[in-house]
């Protein structure tokens, strides 16, 4: 049998689902939901045209192997707060009154809720949805109630695309969610911190910070500039930084290879003039057919549309882009030019000027059935099969800059993707001796237009893959051909292996009180 994306001949599909379920590292959940998915690629594919079609045989452009039929939205981001305050007559669920109620309620929704990986990559803004249930809690009380939470999601819901959002106000959840995600060193749940510098106090994002030096966590995400891209009830950050519309989500993530689209280009001028507008528009075109498949599924007659969780009118598509520093490379090359992105002014300049060429190009392409009839641009942080690409529009792993230069090389990018950028500083374990230069450093990059505030410190056993957790021992484990119980660690171990993310170069922040918000303002 032929792969009608790749050309390539098919191991059959019984032999397929045999290999699958004498696979030993896999636990049962883990085989249920391979055997689904090879099951729904054995389907035919949406309907494209031979210029999509070649363009995504060829993966200039990338469909992130969403699935041939898809029946369900990539992401999903359910508004919590209705159910919290209806109940839900579809799970026999009345409105909770107490906190225990309340999140028993929410334990219960998780179950129900889909995305590309089985299981929810949203949980909800926890601090909004608990805190009218804490009057006459203790601080004793909740932080033992979210403890044995926080357990029962890494434990239940093993994966860690699921993605929990607090802030930007200092209050009781949100400390009690930072200081149980330190204590416990999980994987799941993935966590974001939205800051505010209007809102937030200086001791919260201290909090953060210090919570950063040992468990990798939270995420720390530019509030006030996120918030401005979204109509009410606003946005959420999930699965690894996604910002998207709350009460909706996105049907599908598609991608284009910045390298690729270098490549077929004979200079700079033809990029930017022939080849780029040709593979936007090809994107859009897998984007509208993938989001006309699922609208054929019926998943929008289910009952979290009937009772109001989510809206069909709030799904978006995001439009992901990555190997931008090979790209910007290749140009580079083509004209005769020397500079590296990352460490020269020019190359960066040119990074920056295809992210703006790139926004403007989606938002000039119509795309039906999506929430404002646009794409949202993404700088995507990549899979595990990206062999010799960069995600999104970082620095080649291995050649990063101090931190401060890393900030001030990327801080241009980040007004033109408004479904969040990734990226990652990895910083050498000497930081733990002056956690305040975390602290400034991610004070720095926000004052500076980041999207997201994000960092690995070495010598963690929780570190970020690119933008979900693992753990190094888990790697270890998997070495072994052990079963490793977190689905998303199984990704990790191969990006560690084919994708070489653990080569991430540790910088020791040499000059960190120059990292602090007047300083890198300055800069």
């Amino acid at each position: 049998m032929s792969d009608m994306k790749t050309g390539q001949i098919e191991t059959p599909l019984a032999e397929q689902f045999a290999t699958i379920i004498n696979n030993a590292t896999l636990s049962p959940r883990q085989k249920t939901y391979f055997l689904a998915r090879t099951a729904e690629n054995s389907l035919e594919y949406a309907p494209l045209d031979a210029d999509v079609q070649a363009a995504l045989n060829d993966r200039v452009i990338c469909d992130m192997y969403e699935g041939n039929a898809p029946y369900k939205p990539r992401y999903v981001l359910p508004d919590y707060a209705v159910v919290l305050r209806d109940g839900s007559e579809y799970l026999e669920l009345p409105a909770p009154r107490t906190l225990d109620e309340a999140i028993n309620t929410l334990m219960i929704a998780y179950h129900h809720i889909p995305s590309v990986t089985g299981m929810p990559v949203y949980i909800g803004q926890l601090d909004d949805l608990l805190l009218p249930f804490c009057d006459g809690v203790s601080d004793e009380d909740l932080h033992a109630k979210m403890r044995l939470f926080w357990r029962f999601l890494d434990r239940t819901l093993p994966d860690a695309f699921m993605h929990a959002n607090i802030g930007p106000s200092d209050n009781r959840v949100a400390r009690a969610v930072l200081a149980v995600d330190a204590e416990l060193n999980q994987v799941a749940p993935n966590l974001t911190f939205r800051y505010d510098p209007a809102v937030s106090s200086d001791e919260i994002l201290r909090i953060c910070t210090d919570n950063i030096l040992s468990c990798s966590k939270p995420h720390i995400a530019n509030h006030p500039i996120h918030a401005a891209v979204f109509d009410d009830p606003g946005y959420g950050i999930v699965s690894c930084y996604n910002a998207l519309p709350l009460g909706g989500g996105s049907a599908t993530l598609c991608r284009m290879n910045l390298a690729e689209v270098a490549t077929r280009s004979d200079s700079e001028a033809a990029f930017f003039s022939v080849e780029l507008p040709r593979y936007v528009a090809q994107l859009a075109r897998l984007i509208e057919a993938r989001v006309e498949r699922l609208d054929a599924s019926g998943f929008y007659d289910s009952f979290l549309v009937e009772e109001g969780w989510i809206s069909r009118e709030r799904f978006g598509a995001m439009f992901g882009i990555y190997a931008m520093a090979e790209a910007v490379n290749r140009l580079q090359d083509l004209e005769g030019r020397k500079g590296r992105y990352g460490h020269d002014e020019g190359a960066n300049a040119l990074g920056v000027r295809i992210s703006q060429a790139l926004s403007e190009l989606v938002a000039a392409t119509p795309i039906a059935g999506i929430w404002t009839g646009r794409a949202m641009l993404h700088s995507q942080s990549g899979i595990s099969t990206d062999i010799g690409y960069t995600p999104g529009v970082r620095i080649p792993y291995g050649s990063e800059p101090d931190p401060v230069a890393h900030v001030q090389a990327l801080r241009g990018h980040h007004a033109f993707y408004t479904s969040g950028v990734s990226d990652i500083l990895t910083l050498d374990e000497t930081v733990r001796a002056n956690p305040a230069a975390v602290f400034q450093l991610a004070k720095g990059a926000l004052a500076l237009g980041f999207r997201e505030f994000t960092a690995n410190v070495a010598g963690n056993d929780l570190v970020r893959v690119t933008g979900y957790m693992i753990r190094l021992s888990d790697l270890e484990r998997h070495k072994q051909d052990k079963e490793l119980r977190h689905g998303s660690s199984l990704l990790g171990a191969e990006a560690a292996e084919s994708a070489k993310i653990l080569t991430r170069r540790p910088r020791v922040v040499a000059v960190e009180m120059q990292a602090g918000e007047t300083a890198m303002a300055n800069a």
